[in-house]
C-alpha cells in the first residue's frame, strides 16, 4: 500500500471553480492524497493599486468556501491557508516548512490571469522541484 500523497493546491479566484474541483476529483481517482489549500492574498482591481495587502479578506472568503465545497465532496482537504500576496513567495514559504509529493496551481485564463503573465506554473515548478499540474478554472 502507498502512502498518501501530499497535494498543494494553489488557488485565490478560480478555488470554487468546476475546472479545478474537477482537477481534485481526478487526482483522487489517481490514488490516495490529502490536499492542502493554499490562497495567496493577491489584491486585484483597484485594491491592487491601492494596497498590496488588500487581498487578505477576500481570500479567506475563497479559502473558507472552497473547503466547504471540497468537504462536500467528500475530498481529503488536511489544511487550509491564507498565504502571501506574491503567490511565489507563498508557495515557496509552505513548501519550505511542509513536505508535499505535487503542487495544482489554478489560474484564471491567460487573457485575465496575473498569474500566468508571470509564468506561476513554471516558476512554481523550477523554485519546488515538485511536479505541477495547470488548471484553467473560470472566476467565482
Amino acid at each position: 500500500m502507498s502512502a498518501e500523497a501530499r497535494v498543494l493546491v494553489v488557488a485565490n479566484r478560480t478555488a470554487e471553480s468546476p475546472e479545478l474541483l474537477d482537477a481534485l476529483r481526478t487526482r483522487t481517482m489517481q490514488g490516495p492524497c490529502e490536499f492542502t489549500l493554499l490562497v495567496p492574498s493577491t489584491p486585484h482591481g483597484i485594491t491592487w493599486a491601492a494596497d498590496m495587502h488588500g487581498g487578505g479578506d477576500e481570500a479567506e472568503e475563497h479559502r473558507q468556501a472552497f473547503v466547504e465545497e471540497l468537504r462536500v465532496e467528500g475530498l481529503n482537504v488536511g489544511a487550509a491557508k491564507v498565504g502571501d500576496p506574491d503567490p511565489l513567495a507563498a508557495i515557496q514559504d509552505e513548501c519550505n516548512f511542509y513536505d508535499y509529493d505535487e503542487l495544482i496551481v489554478s489560474t484564471l485564463p491567460l487573457h485575465v490571469s496575473k498569474w500566468l503573465k508571470v509564468d506561476l506554473p513554471r516558476k512554481a515548478e523550477a523554485a519546488t522541484g515538485l511536479p505541477v499540474k495547470h488548471v484553467v478554472g473560470s472566476a467565482s
